[in-house]
């Protein structure tokens, strides 16, 4: 049985293998020229203003969950849409049309009650 997971063993050190690799080679080869302006925090291009500990909306927050919600629905439509049409038949497209449309309601109530909204 572990003989049928020895070239996954062998991906994922070669993998492994590979990202280390090309991290030690590049901290080799690279050149190393820091200035201020390099070392300095990034932020889209303008100078950093407070500090980085501020407090996020709750809305943020809800739309960010929202998101996953309804980005998960892919993750279930993806095997329903491989074996549809070699097993599923009327059977999956109903069972999917139930899944969609508990999904759409959901949706729907999210949006009316402002959810989606930024302000």
């Amino acid at each position: 049985m572990l003989k049928d997971y020895f070239p996954i063993l062998v991906m994922l050190v070669m993998a492994v293998g590979f990202g280390v690799t090309m991290i030690f080679l590049s901290s080799i080869a690279g050149r190393k020229r820091p200035t201020a302006t390099k070392e300095s925090p990034y932020e889209c291009g303008s100078i950093p203003v407070g500090t980085a500990r501020i407090r996020f909306d709750v809305k943020f927050y809800l739309v960010a969950i929202l998101f996953i919600l309804f980005d998960l629905e892919v993750v279930f439509l993806w095997p329903w849409a491989v074996l549809f049409i070699e097993r599923l038949g009327l059977f999956g497209l109903v069972e999917v049309a139930i899944f969609v449309g508990i999904l759409l309601v959901g949706f729907v109530y999210a949006w009316r009650k402002g959810a989606l909204e930024w302000q």
